[in-house]
């Protein structure tokens, strides 16, 4: 796309979804139930979404060309590079969503994204040598540890802002905010670093503007985590329920609650 015709498909794009948010306001059967946004919690979580997703994608575009192009790495080693980050969303994404059910997700969803930041702030120090153990392990696995404190709380915020018979539309909304916002990371974030279409054929010149991508991404993370420290509330402790006798087997059935003789 040529840089005269970026603005005309920005105004375009503007311009669809301001028709398409007039459209909703008119018609009874609904595609996105705008109440949705009626939700702080809902509005908030997905605005943290847009930075942290929008951060992340936009510096995994280019670290893979800068481990290539600049580190040396052939396409299946700059693939491998990054399987940490998988390893450490399995092992412990579940645990930061048990946590995040006890204690709420405030803290996680504020603490996470400057985690995955300092992650992000450290690919700047990848370097021609490309040494794995000491230049790109580090980042990738603080850039993992964020996201694991992150992802889970925030899916599990969205889902619980709207009553259960929105949920479906509410993670909808939520994975379409995070590719929306990959998107467009993806199409500012080189030219904000100052990189061309030709850029990568200059190792010299790609790192350079590898280096202002990857702190532009670690801000945006930064104020997601900011925004979720003022936005997001945990949920009021609820009071437990009165205890119930219960008789069951457990070769036959889940406990029941007893039923009273008449």
């Amino acid at each position: 796309m040529s840089c005269s015709a970026a603005p005309t498909s920005v105004i375009a794009d503007v311009l669809l979804l301001a028709a398409f948010v007039a459209w909703e306001r008119r018609v009874r059967m609904l595609m996105l139930p705008l109440g949705l946004f009626g939700s702080a919690q809902f509005t908030a979580a997905n605005v943290v979404t847009f930075a942290v997703y929008g951060a992340l994608n936009g510096a995994l575009f280019l670290l893979p060309i800068e481990l290539q192009q600049v580190s040396g790495y052939t396409a299946l080693q700059a693939g491998i590079s990054l399987l940490p980050v998988t390893v450490i969303m399995l092992a412990l994404s579940a645990r930061s969503g048990a946590l995040a059910a006890r204690i709420g997700p405030r803290l996680q969803m504020s603490v996470g994204p400057v985690v995955t930041g300092f992650g992000l702030a450290l690919f700047t120090r990848i370097s021609y040598s490309g040494n794995y153990p000491t230049e790109v392990v580090p980042a990738v696995v603080v850039f993992g540890l964020g996201l694991a404190i992150t992802v889970a709380p925030l899916t599990s915020t969205v889902l619980a802002a709207v009553p259960a018979s929105r949920a479906g539309m509410a993670s909808a909304v939520n994975n379409d905010v995070g590719r929306a916002a990959s998107l467009i990371a993806v199409a500012i974030f080189p030219a904000a670093a100052g990189l061309s279409g030709t850029a990568y054929l200059h190792p010299a010149r790609f790192s350079a503007g590898f280096g202002g991508a990857s702190l532009i991404s670690a801000g945006l993370c930064l104020a997601g985590g900011a925004l979720a420290a003022v936005t997001i509330r945990n949920p009021r402790p609820q009071a437990d329920p009165a205890p119930q006798q219960l008789l069951h087997c457990a070769l036959d059935a889940p406990a029941s609650p007893a039923v009273p003789h008449r």
